[in-house]
Formats: C-alpha cells, structure tokens, sequence
C-alpha cells in the first residue's frame, strides 16, 4: 500500500509540474504555407511587372525552406544565393542589408559566420514576433529588396 501511494504522490507532483510550465509557455505566430505562397505571389507579381527572372524563398523562423519559386530563365546560383538572404534575414530578424553595409564600412569578420552580407534579404515578422525570411536573387540586390519587400508587404492586413 505504501508503494502504491508514493506513486500517486509521484504523479500528483508530476501533473502539478506539468501544469506550471504551461503557465510559462506563451502562444506564436508560425508561418504557414498559405501565407508563403501569397507572400511569394506578390514578391513574383513585383519581379514580372518590371521584367525580372528570380529566384524567391522563403523560410520559417528557423531558417527552414517554406517555399521556393524560381523563374524559368534565372541563373542557376541564384537559387542558393535566395536562400541564404532568406535564412539570414530570418536567423538575424533583420534585413540582409544591414549586413551588406556593414561589409562596405569595413567589418568583414561578418562573412566568417556563414551569413550572405547581400541585400535582398528581408525578415518576415508580424506584431513584432520574428515569423521568417523572404530572400530573393537574380537581379541587382537592391530591386532583390525590391521584391522581397513587396512579399512582406502581402502579409500585412
């Protein structure tokens, strides 16, 4: 009897330990596959309408591919180049060309931790909680900004 009433008190601290962490956990936002396509609907819509061939990706908060949309006529290398803008824009929560211009004052340390200092990479985020990363490649860095921007932008009510 004794045995079988420790467990219960075992469990009962168990299930009461259980429930304080719950307390602590706090609800996200995650990037869907529906928000990546609209995102990346706009960011192909901004490309088409000024006559670029790119490459669009997007990740989650992670760093992890969502989506990946590639013109017909765009350079191979430009589809690791996207993805790295996007993962680094995502991993950093902030935009690749902040990067970039910190290369051109001089602090090129930066390109040892595997970042891509290249503008067109933007970080995804929603009432201010870091959601992901949209980069895109295969044009100037600044109209891949360009397009990267107009993705965000879909996301906003």
């Amino acid at each position: 009897m004794k045995r079988i009433f420790s467990s219960v008190l075992v469990l009962a601290g168990f299930l009461t330990s259980v429930g304080g962490v719950q307390a602590q956990l706090r609800e996200v936002n995650v990037l869907t596959l529906e928000a990546a396509k609209a995102m990346a609907d706009a960011a192909e819509a901004e490309a088409d309408a000024n006559g670029w061939s790119v490459v669009i990706a997007i990740v989650d908060d992670a760093g992890d591919l969502v989506l990946l949309r590639r013109a017909d006529a765009v350079q191979r290398g430009s589809i690791e180049i996207a993805i790295a803008k996007a993962r680094t824009a995502a991993r950093l929560r902030r935009d690749t060309k902040s990067l970039a211009d910190a290369v051109a004052a001089g602090r090129t340390e930066i390109l040892s931790a595997g970042l891509m200092a290249l503008e067109g990479g933007v970080a995804i985020t929603l009432d201010g909680q870091a959601l992901g990363g949209i980069g895109a490649s295969g044009v100037q860095s600044s109209q891949d900004a360009q397009i990267a921007r107009a993705g965000v932008a879909a996301l906003r009510p």
